[in-house]
């Protein structure tokens, strides 16, 4: 059994769960869509997109899909399957067209654009981005104001999914501690070894830095 993964935010999400849930698997840092590659991961995944997990007779990709598996191979309820399994789908669900949208679409501009030379920061889209940040946070917020996790008492993957882009707020740079349950909540997670350094002991270069005019504007008042 493998998961190949990247550092991008959702192969990194794969990671964190196996490495949350001690899964028993190989880890490949791969590049599916680089030059020459494109033959070996089709058969894999036909989007050509990470992460992926290789199983003897099948692979499996989209990084929900891989958290479950890990989590049932473990016998671990981190992905419900109790009567508290409607409550974690629905944040799951919300938090991929709400919280977790709008923290991508800010990351897109303010990191990923800048970190591969794709072209310049879009302004108009990051505004739309923190806008729809906001309205989504304020949901958010209330809903972590009076309990320590999502679903329950303890962790679960819901937690893991609406904190996809935390991990690259240096770059992204939304305004976290603009929501107090938001922040201790994130506080929380970056206290988990396989959250805050999934990739430790793996061999996974490093993203490329962030150009020098990014990296001064993360310094800038917002």
């Amino acid at each position: 059994m493998k998961l190949y993964f990247s550092r991008n935010p959702n192969p990194r999400l794969a990671v964190a769960v196996a490495r949350f849930l001690h899964a028993e698997v190989a880890f490949e840092f791969a590049t599916p869509r680089a030059s020459g590659q494109a033959a070996r991961y089709l058969p894999l995944n036909p989007n050509l997109l990470l992460p992926i997990l290789e199983l003897p007779n099948r692979s499996l990709w989209e990084s929900d899909a891989i958290a479950c598996w890990f989590s049932r191979n473990a016998g671990s309820n981190f992905w419900r399957t109790d009567d508290d399994e409607p409550d974690m789908i629905r944040w799951i669900s919300w938090s991929k067209d709400n919280f977790v949208k709008a923290c991508d679409m800010v990351h897109w501009e303010r990191g990923t654009k800048q970190r591969y030379g794709i072209c310049p920061c879009d302004d108009q889209l990051v505004d739309e981005g923190l806008r729809e940040f906001h309205k989504a946070a304020a949901i958010l917020e209330n809903a972590l104001s009076d309990r320590l996790w999502l679903v329950g008492d303890t962790i679960s993957f819901a937690d893991f999914r609406m904190g996809t882009f935390l991990p690259f707020n240096d770059a992204a740079r939304l305004p976290i501690d603009d929501y107090p349950a938001i922040r201790r909540w994130s506080e929380q997670l970056e206290k988990l070894d396989a959250w805050r350094e999934p990739f430790k002991g793996l061999a996974a270069p490093d993203l490329p830095p962030l150009p020098v005019e990014s990296a001064v504007g993360a310094n800038s008042p917002q």
